[in-house]
């Protein structure tokens, strides 16, 4: 399989998921927003775009919301309701590395954990190479020289059947050569392959239902979920995303497999919204734990907004928020091409942030 096909699944490297932590630009009463319909309109334009939505909010109201293109490919289907659900692919990395850090704010995991002390079997039985070295903090940054075990090229997009653990995963990304030393940078979803393992052994429940406990029930995130099934599809209407096959032709994705990854939370605007309010004022994480988090992307609107983004096959997902935590512009666009090729959508989507956040600039 080649590797166009298979780098979706964990989304491209340059869309890293990020937040901006720095200190909050001065707050306005008042705030100047652009158009949002226009600015989806203007998305779904893009090559290889089947629909976009997107809505802002303002301490926690929606003040815009658009749509645009199609729900299915085409034209078909009508408009995807704009509060619909979607996947966020690896912005689930930033949701991930909270609880983590809520886990050591109690006391429950330190950042100078090695690996082979929290999850003995990564060392004994070779699982992970230097997993004596490799530190809890180190694998939040992708910074523990781990590959990416999409790499292998064992796994196929268009598997809606094979049901992998995470262990299945670490063992794949095994056979893939190490290309950097504990400390150095490189990203790997296999690293958060292994903190959601991590967060199952220490507090004894899974994933899904420690999302649900730290981050979806406290913040009122009421459509959000994390897939875990090997064949998961998104409850309730909402855009299809599309994906090439080996001959080059667009098949529906909207079903993918949840075991593939670590990347499953499905949310909306309004749910993704309530997370980055709640994480930039500082609700979610520990003051002092709060720079652990992955680095920030480039902001905009002079330096006040900055961009939390995933891409999976058939999507494109970007949050942006304000670093005083009072604004969120969150967009999807649903793909009819690789994420290899999305880089003009990425852009597009950019374009789209500044045309409503900072409309006078």
């Amino acid at each position: 399989m080649s590797r166009a096909r298979t780098a979706g699944l964990t989304g491209l490297a340059s869309a890293m998921l990020a937040l901006s932590l720095q200190a909050p630009a001065a707050a306005a009463d008042k705030v100047e927003l652009g158009d949002v319909q226009q600015a989806m309109t203007n998305v779904a334009k893009t090559a290889g775009v089947v629909g976009a939505i997107g809505e802002v909010y303002v301490d926690g109201k929606r003040m815009g919301q658009g749509t645009a293109g199609s729900r299915l490919l085409d034209g078909k289907g009508g408009r995807i309701p704009p509060n619909s659900r979607y996947r966020i692919a690896s912005q689930t990395k930033l949701m991930e590395a909270a609880i983590i850090l809520q886990l050591v704010g109690e006391g429950k995991l330190s950042l100078d954990d090695k690996l082979s002390d929290v999850l003995p079997e990564m060392a004994e039985h070779d699982y992970v190479d230097r997993a004596a070295e490799i530190t809890v903090q180190q694998l939040i940054r992708h910074a523990s020289g781990i590959p990416d075990f999409m790499e292998s090229g064992k796994f196929d997009v268009f598997d809606f059947t094979t049901v992998y653990k995470p262990i299945d995963l670490v063992k794949a990304a095994r056979t893939v050569p190490r290309q950097g030393d504990p400390g150095q940078y490189r990203y790997s979803t296999t690293n958060y392959v292994l903190l959601g393992m991590i967060i199952e052994k220490v507090t004894g429940h899974d994933r899904a239902a420690e999302f649900k406990r730290r981050l979806f029930a406290p913040l009122g995130m009421k459509h959000s979920y994390l897939a875990t099934k090997v064949s998961d599809q998104i409850k309730g209407p909402h855009g299809h995303g599309y994906h090439p096959d080996a001959k080059g032709v667009p098949r529906d994705v909207d079903r993918l497999n949840a075991t593939i990854g670590a990347e499953g939370a499905i949310s909306t605007a309004h749910d993704v919204s309530a997370f980055y309010r709640a994480l930039n004022q500082g609700k979610l994480v520990p003051s002092d734990l709060q720079r652990q988090l992955p680095r920030p992307f480039p902001e905009l609107c002079g330096g006040t907004v900055s961009s939390a983004s995933g891409g999976m096959p058939g999507i494109n997902s970007v949050t942006f928020s304000s670093t005083d935590g009072r604004i969120q512009f969150a967009v999807a666009a649903t793909l009819k091409i690789d994420n290899e090729k999305a880089m003009a959508v990425g852009d597009a989507i950019k374009k789209a942030a500044e045309a409503v956040l900072c409309p006078g600039r």
